[in-house]
């Protein structure tokens, strides 16, 4: 019923409304093809079908059952439907018998039942008994269908009764229809004169009526034929009539006056038979029915005494009986607590002894059953097609299972897919956060990475004020909490900046602007990140003495070269003399402070920012520079630079771009008065 209402819901209603169904919780992932599954889920399935499609379930319900039957057709029942009757009242007839053919594939299954009775007025009313409450919609949608596509007709049901069926055992739905079928007229160019034509019953007494009608459409000779047919009636032979395109066989069945069967024939060729009477006393069984149930032989045993009717679920009574003849019997033998004898078979009523006939075989699926219930292929008569069956369904039961077993494997391989995309993805998380990610992915492609010179990028390394001493006086967990709060910050903001985080050596912090991507507005970048930083250490707490936490900040500017180094742990590492310039300006900044270079400063000066001149100071290694303290942005507030008021809602959304690749568009109108300032433009635009 799943898979029928997936294609349902896409073919009526579209592939996003079934996108929406199936996220609901619901809606498993998947369903097997042979797994029955509990009336809970279908019901629930119907119910949330309903709310979401903003229909009533009874509409609903009846468009499933035509979709039902196109479905059944498709997926290769149309053949075993179309034989089930010549006409709507046989179909409807035989259709328990194919539950039952189906059960032994299904064995969880509960089908309906259905009884068609033919009124005094001549309509016709179906009985449609259900375990499953609410559902019976579906069955004017199918069998109007049926009639539609089968016999060429219009079938409209109206429900004339609900009710709980007594004579059922337990509580089970009853709903009887009014069902109306009318012929409907075949197009011209249709016609077929070779079709079947309906001429009556053929017999002496009206063989010169259908002559007559037929006279222009029937030979002399064949006349004859048929005069000759009907005179030979009286001893029991066929009567023929033949009409173009047409072959009518009737005859008069000729029966012996006695029976030519000795009874002990009869008890072993049908080995399961029983014979009981009103009172449901037993009055004869077959011989296998003896060997397994031996009780039944007892004088006075009544048939309830042993066995109970499973199928259809009827009160056991001949009344009952009688009103199901044209059903499939099921019962089911109760008094063995070891083994459960289940037979099926066909009643049949014999008015002159007041006696029922249970023509019967035992109902088995596989020869485990067999196995199971003490029996074996011999006990079977050979005319009895259940030992066919058996065979057959033993072969379709080892492909049910295999097929089983392959949509469990499926089923499995998907979990472990979705489970494998998930930790890929926590991978891909964590290869970007150490590498750029355009240089994760050559190579994860296997790709060599060329290491690439870079004319002009920005440099920042930063340290927090008395790191040794705060190590040597508090226990390293508490180390470890304070690196981690810090530098998570550190890290949301290089999202709100976009600059690449190089690495962290201890209490050392390094970004850079401009690599691996090139970008013009570099230094604007890491000036804005170091002034967030400044905020951000402030929210860090010294474990020692419970104060924020003071960094020292150093920026400098210049070329590099940059490239992947290891294969272990690979790291993009920068090179040259911009890395140690930078480097000093932070080991030789003051505390809370952020040192800038010549380079730096040169970019900064017109770009808005506050920078103040600290003056010519010793580096160690480069001797004599005049450096630089940035204070702040002139033109853009704290809150912006700490991405508390983004350009976007989201932190996530303020990164400009993911994938370390600067967005220098975005940047500049973000920071559009940082940028430029007033008519005249910074001076690193024009590096």
């Amino acid at each position: 019923m799943q898979y029928c209402l997936q294609s349902l819901v896409i073919e009526r209603f579209g592939q996003d409304t079934w996108d929406k169904l199936s996220s609901l919780p619901v809606f498993q992932d998947t369903f097997n093809t042979y797994t029955v599954y509990d009336d809970i889920v279908t019901l629930s399935l119907v119910q949330e079908t309903c709310s979401l499609l903003d229909i009533s379930a009874d509409v609903f319900l009846k468009l499933f059952g035509e979709h039902f039957f196109s479905f059944c057709k498709h997926a290769g029942y149309d053949t075993m439907l179309k034989t089930l009757g010549g006409n709507l009242v046989e179909f409807i007839g035989n259709l328990d018998a194919l539950h039952s053919y189906l059960a032994l594939s299904y064995q969880e299954m509960n089908a309906p039942s259905f009884r068609v009775e033919m009124a005094d007025d001549g309509k016709m009313l179906l009985h449609y008994y259900s375990d499953r409450k609410g559902l019976y919609h579906i069955v004017p949608g199918i069998i109007e269908a049926v009639g539609r596509d089968f016999f060429n007709s219009k079938v409209t049901m109206t429900v004339l009764n609900q009710s709980e069926e007594d004579e059922r055992t337990g509580k089970k739905e009853h709903v009887v229809f009014l069902v109306k079928q009318t012929k409907q007229a075949r197009g011209t160019g249709n016609q077929n004169h070779s079709s079947p034509r309906e001429v009556g019953v053929c017999s002496c007494e009206n063989v010169s009526k259908i002559m007559i009608q037929h006279s222009q459409i029937l030979s002399p000779l064949l006349c004859q034929i048929c005069v000759k047919g009907c005179l030979s009636n009286t001893n029991g032979t066929v009567c023929l009539i033949y009409i173009p395109g047409s072959l009518q066989c009737t005859f008069s069945p000729c029966y012996p006056n006695k029976l030519w069967m000795e009874e002990t024939t009869f008890c072993n060729a049908f080995p399961f038979h029983i014979v009981f009477g009103e009172d449901l006393k037993v009055r004869q069984t077959g011989v296998n029915i003896q060997k397994f149930v031996p009780g039944l032989q007892a004088s006075n045993t009544t048939l309830d005494q042993y066995f109970t009717i499973i199928h259809p679920q009827v009160t056991f009574t001949i009344e009952s009986i009688r009103k199901f003849i044209n059903s499939q019997f099921v019962l089911k033998s109760y008094k063995d607590k070891h083994t459960t004898l289940k037979l099926r078979g066909q009643m049949l009523w014999m008015e002159s002894l007041r006696c029922m006939l249970y023509l019967c075989s035992p109902k088995l699926r596989s020869l485990q059953e067999l196995k199971d219930v003490g029996l074996h292929l011999a006990d079977l008569a050979q005319h009895d097609v259940t030992r066919d069956l058996v065979l057959l369904n033993q072969q379709r039961l080892a492909e049910m299972e295999l097929t089983n077993q392959l949509e469990r494997k499926k089923e499995e391989l998907r979990i472990l897919s979705k489970h494998l995309e998930a930790e890929k993805q926590k991978t891909e998380t964590l290869l970007y956060a150490m590498l750029p990610r355009h240089i994760a992915n050559q190579l994860k492609d296997g790709k060599s990475v060329e290491a690439g010179d870079f004319e002009v990028c920005t440099i920042l390394f930063s340290d927090v004020v008395t790191f040794t001493n705060i190590c040597a006086a508090c226990e390293p967990i508490d180390i470890v909490h304070m690196l981690n709060s810090m530098y998570s910050k550190f890290d949301r903001l290089t999202n709100i900046h976009d600059i690449y985080k190089v690495e962290t050596i201890g209490d050392a912090y390094m970004v850079v602007g401009g690599v691996p991507v090139p970008t013009d507005t570099h230094a604007v970048r890491v000036a804005n990140f170091a002034l967030g930083m400044r905020v951000a250490a402030r929210e860090v707490t010294n474990p020692i003495t419970g104060k924020p936490i003071q960094i020292r900040v150093g920026l400098h500017t210049g070329p590099v070269l940059a490239g992947v180094v290891g294969e272990k742990m690979p790291r993009y590492c920068l090179f040259g003399d911009t890395v140690n310039t930078a480097s000093r300006m932070e080991s030789h900044g003051l505390p809370d402070h952020i040192h800038l270079s010549p380079s730096t400063y040169r970019c900064l000066k017109d770009a808005g920012f506050n920078i103040q001149k600290r003056g010519q100071i010793e580096v160690k290694g480069k001797g004599q520079m005049n450096t630089y303290f940035l204070l702040g942005n002139l033109l853009v507030s704290e809150d912006s630079i700490m991405g508390r008021n983004c350009l976007h809602t989201e932190d996530s959304q303020c990164q400009s771009n993911k994938g370390n690749e600067p967005n220098d568009e975005n940047y500049k109108k973000a920071y559009a008065p940082t940028i430029q300032n007033g008519n005249k433009t910074s001076e690193m635009w024009k590096l």
